[in-house]
């Protein structure tokens, strides 16, 4: 099975493979340790668990036929899929991040990356003039993207900024968690690498905790990535790949639902007394709906912000905080991209420095009933007005 399939078909049946035995499910290889061949060779590719295993192998291809690329690589988590990118480059090098983007990355390279030498400029990518300035011709070397960028969900134009770092010489590299290879395949617009946060929507069902990268090409990039993921051991275990294989084959189906109730929650959200504004790309008020309805496909993502109302200083945070704390469906949780619906008050997460306002609230929109989910919110708000 192979790519004049759909893209649904593909993930739906894992590429469509049998295994030796029969089963429709791939099987979960738990050895550690492969047999050498009496010739002294390893006929089968496979040596040790630590760089790979069949299981792996099998996921990944699944996913870079999804992102339409040349190969995947999972790791333990998006986290540690992210880090690995920066760590592929030399002391010294200039990178172009994001001012929006996911907290624990951001707070990563200010951190430990710049400590070990990497020298991080944050700019709003969603504005390609702030972009082309921070470029740094001979010296910047990764551009990395965040699109749509949690939790204010911005947009960038994956195809304009690949073009401004390939002019100046640097790899862009783009973190497309919440848009998923459904919405959105960055490589096909430019990008030279994907990040994902598996743990997210290519999973669906908050139960494991993995990272992905897929390339454009098999360079030396790539080869110093997978020296990174063998020699500190950062490969996903075998029976978190089965179940993120598992979540993939669901997840056209999954992100749909997803979109379509975010987008009616959206608009209906957009009418309400207690919301001071909703950011989604799919908005046509959105500054950037322009640029979401060019570069993705079949919606505008399961993720959502809104900004809640309230009087005095403190009274949009104090307004939100208690909706959050008065909706009965919706899960009071971090993380995003369940069949399950998540509602959290960011900045309290983030902590100083956040770009996420006081009075903002980020929605992960999930499977259920969506007018149960507008019930549910709208009576939070209407509570949380009352105080």
């Amino acid at each position: 099975m192979n790519r004049p399939f759909s893209p649904e078909t593909l993930a739906a049946q894992a590429l469509g493979d049998v295994g030796a035995d029969g089963g429709v499910i791939p099987s979960i290889p738990v050895a550690t340790t492969y047999l050498r061949d009496p010739d002294n060779r390893y006929r089968s590719g496979l040596s040790y668990g630590r760089p790979d295993n069949a299981l792996i192998r099998h996921t990944e291809r699944v996913l870079a036929e999804l992102e339409r690329g040349a190969e995947a690589m999972l790791f333990g988590s998006g986290m540690a899929a992210a880090t690995a990118v920066f760590q592929a480059l030399r002391p010294g090098d200039h990178v172009v991040a994001p001012t929006v983007m996911y907290w624990s990355l951001r707070n990563w390279l200010r951190g430990p990356a710049s400590e070990w030498g990497l020298k991080v400029d944050f700019v709003d990518t969603s504005d390609l003039a702030a972009l082309s300035a921070a470029l740094r011709p001979g010296t910047t070397k990764l551009v990395w993207l965040e699109t749509p960028a949690n939790p204010l969900w911005t947009v960038t134009d994956i195809a304009a900024a690949a073009e401004l770092a390939h002019r100046t010489g640097a790899r862009l590299a783009v973190d497309s968690t919440a848009a998923t290879p459904v919405l959105t395949q960055p490589l096909t617009l430019g990008a030279d690498i994907v990040m994902h946060s598996a743990t997210k929507y290519l999973n669906g069902h908050t139960d494991v905790m993995a990272g992905a990268l897929v390339t454009h090409t098999k360079d030396d990039m790539w080869a110093r990535l997978s020296g990174i993921r063998t020699y500190q051991g950062g490969l996903l275990g075998p029976f978190e790949t089965a179940l993120l294989l598992r979540g993939m084959r669901t997840l056209y189906l999954r992100v749909r639902q997803a979109c379509a109730s975010a987008h009616i929650l959206a608009e209906r959200l957009s009418a309400h007394p207690q919301v001071a504004a909703v950011l989604y790309p799919g908005l046509k008020s959105h500054p950037d709906h322009d640029v979401a309805a060019r570069q993705m496909n079949g919606g505008f993502g399961g993720m959502m912000s809104i900004r809640v109302r309230g009087e005095g200083k403190a009274g949009g945070e104090r307004h939100a905080i208690a909706t959050a704390a008065g909706v009965r469906l919706w899960k009071r949780a971090t993380s995003l991209g369940g069949v399950e619906s998540l509602i959290e008050h960011r900045a309290s997460v983030e902590g100083p420095g956040t770009p996420a306002p006081a009075d903002l609230l980020r929605l992960s929109v999930g499977i259920e009933n969506v007018g149960d989910l507008y019930a549910d919110l709208s009576q939070a708000l209407a509570q949380a007005a009352r105080l």
